[in-house]
């Protein structure tokens, strides 16, 4: 999220798919998904709907819930991802959208940024909403809904750390995107929430979803392609009792830098390799084998190698979490946080404790340490209110 807010007038391209594929995936006189977007001034940001529809509202507010998610996975490198959180609900970023008839119809407002763990963050976040992941992502649900009569006003609670490897763009964006839909009857598939967040996803980090699927969609998720867009969950049994050991270092790497460290060509047995690899994770997660699962997560041989030294102390931090016990260990997202895993939380402080104390001694970092679990949910609504 951009800290900076705009004055003037813009257009925004919308990168949900043309309006002419979803009418011919929809079938014959279904209403296009691309709409016009224009900015009054920075705040709020309008939406000019040309479909038909114009949904009314079921609640005048709604408060939504999205957790952290760990990116990558190692090998899967773009395409893979999964949501984590703890039984607090703290790991995430909360949004409450409210119908807010002192606006124009069809404009969405900032009404507050806050993050009570981190006070100095708040400020660092633009109330603009074309400039916070949370109101593009509003914005872009709005536009997908066809809401043209109401205007929505937005809390952002922040729970997570920017530049921190747990996907904080993307929860913003998930839990605005779910609260807008959910405050006009939950109309949107599962997908175009997807696309919603992904709308201002890529102007953070890139148009890629393996962040915003699993904040929206819960557990691990595949991303096979975005023309056509296609999305594969990946449920892995019940008996599978994964946890996660993420360990952030009081140190920042923003995802631009650290995809400009990323290789310009990859050796073709590097990537057979790695391909490898990323296949056996999904074969991991599908028979819930957690051993198989670290071990390929630790097993990435393309983009960690190049990240990696970008993180003072990474490379010994991740031995640290192995000879504690952990099934594998490697940079969440684009880092800096570390991420184990392990069978059971019995180990989990243990490892938790030989991580923070590793990234102290070999990068003179201070960190934090939560013992996490795989989050089934992703984004929720966990409040709402009736209307007047």
């Amino acid at each position: 999220m951009a800290a900076a807010a705009a004055t003037s007038t813009a257009s925004a391209p919308s990168s949900f798919p043309s309006a002419r594929r979803a009418r011919a995936r929809a079938g014959p006189g279904a209403r296009p998904s691309l709409v016009s977007l224009r900015v009054r001034a920075a705040n709020p940001a309008t939406v000019n709907v040309t479909a038909a529809a114009d949904p009314a509202p079921v609640f005048q507010s709604v408060t939504a819930f999205a957790p952290a998610t760990v990116a990558n996975l190692g090998p899967g490198f773009d395409f893979l991802g999964c949501a984590v959180a703890d039984a607090s609900l703290s790991l995430g970023d909360t949004v409450t959208a409210t119908l807010d008839p002192t606006l124009p119809p069809a404009t969405v407002s900032i009404a507050s940024v806050t993050s009570p763990s981190r006070p100095h963050l708040a400020d660092r976040l633009s109330k603009d909403p074309l400039r916070n992941c949370a109101g593009v992502a509003a914005i872009a649900a709005l536009r997908a809904l066809g809401v043209r009569s109401h205007a929505v006003s937005i809390h952002l609670t922040k729970g997570l750390p920017l530049g921190s490897g747990l996907g904080s763009s993307a929860a913003s964006a998930a839990a605005a995107a779910k609260a807008v839909d959910a405050l006009f009857g939950s109309r949107l598939a599962r997908d175009d929430l997807v696309l919603a967040g992904l709308e201002s996803e890529k102007a953070v980090s890139g148009f890629h979803a393996d962040n915003i699927a699993p904040a929206i969609l819960g557990g691990f998720v595949l991303v096979r392609s975005y023309d056509p867009f296609h999305l594969v969950p990946l449920c892995s049994p019940p008996a599978l009792r994964l946890h996660f050991i993420l360990v952030t270092p009081d140190f920042e790497a923003p995802t631009s830098k650290m995809r400009a460290a990323l290789p310009k060509q990859v050796d073709v047995h590097q990537h057979v390799r790695n391909s490898s690899q990323a296949a056996a994770l999904v074969a991991a997660v599908l028979q819930g084998d957690a051993g198989l699962i670290g071990s390929a997560m630790s097993s990435d041989g393309i983009v960690e190698p190049t990240r990696a030294p970008l993180i003072p102390g990474m490379a010994a931090v991740k031995a640290a979490a192995l000879q504690a016990g952990a099934l594998g260990c490697t940079i969440s997202g684009a880092g800096p946080t570390a991420v184990a895993v392990i069978e059971g939380e019995e180990k989990g402080e243990e490892v938790a404790r030989r991580m923070v104390d590793a990234f102290w001694s070999a990068g003179k970092l201070k960190a934090t340490a939560t013992v996490a679990q795989l989050d089934t949910l992703g984004a929720r609504v966990i409040a709402t209110s009736s209307l007047d």
